[in-house]
């Protein structure tokens, strides 16, 4: 076995976790758990295997593995890791991970989440469950390099740069150098993977956001404006009526679109591909988000 489906549209069932030791009196263990998936984070080195599948296990290494599934554990001394046993509930989008995968940077911040779950599994396990919760999602986004299917490591880099600093100034450059690679490099894994030039992906965020804050919030339209990064008060008028067919005032006036309207791509008055993008990541044809 070298890969499992994970459903993660809704919360888990935490049943335990904890820290376990291993390898002090044996070096050999084997086992399942007929009705719950196991998650471990290692500190140390062995082997996993599952069938005819055979994994090494180094320090920051994380596996998932199903229910009722015989796992052998091979130890070289006393092992420790931290585990959890869980239900995860099937039902929307499915995917599809390594049974093993190196957590590399990302280990650090799966065990500060696995540590507060297991601190917090005694006394609320609501608490312990949103810890597993988001230490599955980013084990799910971990990039595995193997065409799985999941998001370009580059561009969701490029992606999470860009939310956390819509409200400010944005360039292609300036996000390429962010995430480590080239301009030009950048622009092409971001089309091929989205379908969308940068630019125009930073416009329909902001637009988005902005749309959000109008509907749902009283804060004032010049403060929505500056928290998109469109400080220009006019060419935010502007930005709204071309992008989201209707004025801020006149968005704020109609209320909530209702829950989940704002992200679904292709929704009308979503803001599209638009002007097309020149080779320094500006939007050409006088658009008032040429800065972006």
């Amino acid at each position: 076995m070298r890969s499992t489906t994970l459903w993660l549209d809704e919360a888990p069932t935490v049943v335990a976790a904890g820290i376990g030791v291993h390898g002090v009196s044996t070096a050999h263990d084997v086992f399942r758990l007929p009705g719950l998936w196991q998650l471990h984070l290692y500190h140390y080195e062995g082997a996993l295997s599952l069938g005819q599948s055979v994994h090494p296990i180094r320090p920051g290494h994380v596996s998932l593995v199903p229910p009722n599934t015989e796992v052998h554990f091979h130890y070289r001394g006393r092992s420790e890791h931290f585990y959890v046993h869980l239900r995860l509930h099937e039902g929307g989008s499915a995917r599809v991970v390594p049974v093993m995968q190196d957590a590399a940077a990302e280990s650090t911040r799966l065990a500060d989440l696995l540590r507060h779950a297991v601190t917090a599994m005694p006394t609320s396990a609501s608490r312990a469950t949103a810890e597993v919760w988001a230490a599955l999602w980013r084990i799910a986004e971990l990039p595995s390099g193997e065409g799985d299917g999941r998001g370009h490591p580059y561009v969701s880099a490029a992606q999470a740069h860009v939310e956390e600093h819509l409200a400010g100034p944005l360039s292609v450059p300036d996000i390429a150098r962010a995430v480590g690679i080239s301009h030009t490099h950048l622009t092409r894994l971001f089309r091929a993977e989205t379908g969308l030039t940068v630019v125009s992906y930073i416009r329909r965020r902001r637009l988005h956001r902005a749309r959000h804050l109008l509907s749902s919030s009283t804060l004032s339209i010049t403060a929505v404006a500056a928290a998109v990064g469109i400080a220009d008060l006019q060419a935010f008028n502007k930005a709204c009526r071309r992008e989201l067919g209707a004025s801020p005032r006149e968005i704020r006036a109609a209320g909530s679109p209702g829950p989940g309207a704002e992200d679904t791509p292709g929704a009308p008055g979503m803001p599209g591909e638009g002007a097309a993008a020149d080779g320094r990541g500006r939007v050409r044809g006088g658009d008032p988000l040429s800065t972006v």
